[in-house]
């Protein structure tokens, strides 16, 4: 480094510290969750501020290409604020293995080091220093905007870690480390010695994950597959958390009909132990809209998910998964799947959450699917890449920018509206409105004399016909429209429907 560049670095480093001492951000993560007012985009800084000038969907470093870093993310965060999210979570964070990896960058959940950022996430144009200092800027950034910021801890350890801090790891009969599941670029950590005492070992190095995530200023954490630890293991690490911020977020990724994806190894801890050691909420799993086909089965499911986060002294909350980097671009399935998901995830009485490319409705469809890699930084020769999922695994293409197609305006106009209507809408509450046809769905939010009404078609191949009931409505109730195809005809104690496959409707009634 030039002796130019050094100085300009130290005058950066005392500005920012000028800055950073001007700005006063009070973390207050946990509460807008737990009252369901977080409103959560997650993405991968890997690909989020990527440029690929070739459009071949490959981030081509060697071309001059640009991979997402911290740095390059900055600029795109005032337009994700503008479009009504105050919350950002980034997928893992950490250093990533390059041994028996997966993709031409290795996946993101292949943590090579708890307490070292991602080297790949460094900017090299920029003066700040080292990587910790522009992980501190972005996240300095996203403050200033009024955006909260949180982490995912991933599960499991990279092969390459398993090598370097074998005491970590469990093993099995042969002394070989443990795959779980078919995640072949990790290994399983092990939580207890064999006298039944927790690994010591396992929790300072979950404390050194937590000691830099407070450094660089983030506010809460995902943890990735959180019942594969014991109630034990989250109370020691959360407490230790909140010695230093008591509004530091913990959100489980777990599901109350979720399966151990390391069962004859490892215990599973039930959604219900996770709340009790600490964490303010979980997942709600709707994965698959087809498995929810009458009004009856989604009612009960938005009811049995209040009433198990009611059932804690301490608040609770959930968000749904409708669309995680875990499962299908809801868009790959059609227009009518993705605005289904669309509307739900705005509606339901949680904390939204969207993806990066969601908006824009990106299928993650990659040119570069699955093909020999004509680079690779690991030791995987090919571009691995789930179908239709998020790419996690290479240097590739951010998803699809928040442009003004039709998706976005949809995506935009549903956000609006629970801006709008935030303080019903949050409200742990759910009333289902009877339906004359079981594959009509309805509920409403009411704020004093106006009634929120949300009614869809749970049949994804048939249009219906049907009539929801409403107690005390007017002849004269002024209707609202907000989304609609066909407009619901006003009748006596209710509204006739006619619904295509899939379709929602919201609209507003005043008496």
């Amino acid at each position: 480094m030039s002796k130019t560049k050094i100085l300009l670095s130290a005058l950066f480093v005392f500005l920012c510290g000028l800055k950073a001492e001007a700005l006063t951000w009070t973390n207050d993560l946990r509460p807008l969750f737990i009252n369901n007012k977080a409103n959560i985009y997650a993405l991968n800084l890997r690909t989020f501020g990527a440029d690929d000038y070739n459009k071949n969907d490959i981030i081509e470093i060697e071309l001059g290409e640009k991979k997402g870093t911290f740095i390059n993310a900055i600029p795109k965060l005032k337009p994700l604020r503008q479009a009504g999210f105050n919350t950002i979570y980034l997928l893992p964070v950490t250093k990533v293995g390059k041994l028996k990896a997966l993709g031409n960058a290795g996946s993101l959940y292949a943590m090579d080091a708890f307490d070292v950022l991602n080297p790949q996430l460094y900017d090299e144009t920029d003066l700040t220093p080292d990587i910790v200092s522009q992980a501190k800027k972005f996240v300095n950034e996203a403050h200033k905007l009024g955006l909260h910021v949180m982490a995912d801890l991933p599960s499991s350890g990279s092969y390459d870690m398993s090598l370097e801090k074998p005491e970590l790891f469990l093993k099995d009969k042969n002394g070989n480390t443990i795959i779980p599941a078919d995640w072949t670029d990790v290994r399983i950590f092990k939580v207890y010695n064999d006298d039944k005492t927790l690994n010591k070992s396992l929790i300072e190095e979950h404390k050194k994950f937590i000691d830099l995530m407070q450094e660089i200023g983030i506010d809460g954490i995902r943890a990735d597959v959180a019942a594969i630890k014991p109630y034990e293991f989250w109370v020691e690490i959360i407490n230790y958390a909140r010695e230093k911020d008591p509004a530091f977020l913990f959100l489980a990724e777990a599901s109350p009909k979720w399966s151990n994806p390391a069962k004859d190894y490892t215990p599973y801890a039930s959604v219900e132990e996770l709340l009790k050691a600490g964490f303010d909420g979980y997942y709600s799993d709707w994965s698959d809209l087809s498995q929810i086909k009458t009004n009856s089965d989604l009612y009960n499911k938005i009811n049995n998910e209040l009433k198990l986060i009611k059932g804690f002294d301490e608040q609770k909350s959930f968000i749904a998964n409708f669309a995680t980097h875990d499962q299908i671009s809801p868009a790959s399935k059609g227009y009518q799947y993705w605005q289904m998901v669309n509307w739900l995830n705005a509606m339901l009485p949680l904390n939204p959450y969207t993806l990066d490319g969601f908006p824009s409705a990106d299928t993650y469809k990659y040119l570069f699917e699955n093909k020999k890699a004509d680079k690779t930084y690991t030791d995987c020769n090919t571009y691995f890449v789930h179908k239709n999922q998020l790419d996690i695994f290479n240097f590739s293409r951010a998803p699809y920018s928040l442009d003004s197609d039709t998706f976005v305006k949809e995506f935009a106009s549903a956000q609006r509206l629970r801006y709008m209507m935030l303080p019903s809408i949050s409200q742990k509450e759910f009333k289902g409105l009877p339906a004359t046809n079981p594959s009509i769905f309805a509920f409403m939010k009411q704020d004093r004399d106006e009634m929120l009404i949300i009614a869809g078609n749970l049949n994804p191949k048939e249009p219906v016909k049907g009539k929801i009931k409403l107690q005390n409505l007017s002849k004269d109730a002024i209707v609202m429209p907000f989304k609609m195809f066909d407009a619901p005809i006003l009748k006596r104690g209710g509204f006739e429907l006619n619904l295509r496959p899939y379709e929602v409707q919201v609209f507003a009634v005043k008496n």
